[in-house]
């Protein structure tokens, strides 16, 4: 193979996955099989497989079992809104989130429990591992539709005790680290924000409504008092669905 050249099934895999862009394979049309793509190219029936995994790991096609590999429907991308501006009072961090505010559809359930703080968590909230936080996770959902994950973790060494120990409930409940740290005399003065991809584990797929292999979205977030971590959350997305819009001040 000369510099620059594809290998025969990324070759095949380019020109079926312009006919799924370009509309020639809409969606739900069946692919062609193994056995036409290998008359059509001219090429092995290895190269033919190993184009159509191509196309199934890319998530432009889905197996059906006993009925064969069909042209997914992609969806248009949403956005996920992070601003870097401040929220109106009361604002809950879903709405925060949402790409239009205004249109109130979103929904979410949220449960709590206390954990100790693993080696990463520990970590990331400068702790020891094993001492305690408050483990909260979230499913929200947008026109009923799950639409992104959460999982954040506070240090017991700061809620502890107080009425804003549990992120959802009392009288501060849903109003955000912010609003709800500045009840105890701890002021948030910084946040963090770092996004990468990976492949989905199995549970959140699930939930989301994937297929295993299918990439999600993670946003390690991180709350600051001073100089001390009081949150840690990752936010998890489906990143065929969605995309993460920042809008920032400049000062």
């Amino acid at each position: 193979m000369t510099f620059g050249e594809q290998p025969a099934y990324l070759r095949v895999a380019g020109d079926l996955r312009k006919k799924i862009v370009d509309g020639q394979l809409p969606p739900h049309t069946r692919l062609p099989s193994q056995a036409r793509i290998r008359e059509e190219y001219g090429v092995s029936d290895t190269v033919a497989l190993e184009a159509r995994k191509v196309l199934m790991a890319e998530g432009l096609v889905e197996g059906r079992s006993g009925s064969g590999t069909y042209v997914r429907e992609r969806p248009v991308p949403r956005r996920v809104s992070r601003s870097g501006f401040r929220p109106p009072a009361g604002a809950t961090p879903f709405r925060q989130e949402q790409a239009d505010p205004g249109e109130a559809r979103g929904t979410w359930e949220s449960s709590s429990e206390q954990a100790e703080a693993c080696g990463a968590i520990a970590e990331r909230l400068a702790l020891q591992p094993g001492e305690r936080v408050m483990c909260t996770k979230y499913v929200f959902r947008d026109a009923g539709e799950t639409m992104m994950l959460s999982t954040s973790w506070e240090p017991l060494a700061v809620t502890g005790r107080t009425p804003v120990m549990l992120p959802e409930e009392g009288p501060l409940g849903g109003m955000g680290v912010v609003e709800r740290m500045r009840a105890i005399d701890v002021v948030v003065d910084n946040v963090t924000e770092e996004v990468g991809a990976r492949p989905g584990l199995a549970e959140e797929l699930l939930a989301l409504g994937g297929v295993p292999g299918h990439v999600v979205l993670v946003i390690q977030r991180t709350y600051y008092a001073s100089g001390r971590p009081v949150e840690t959350a990752d936010v998890v997305v489906p990143a065929d669905r969605y995309r993460i819009a920042y809008h920032l001040p400049v000062k």
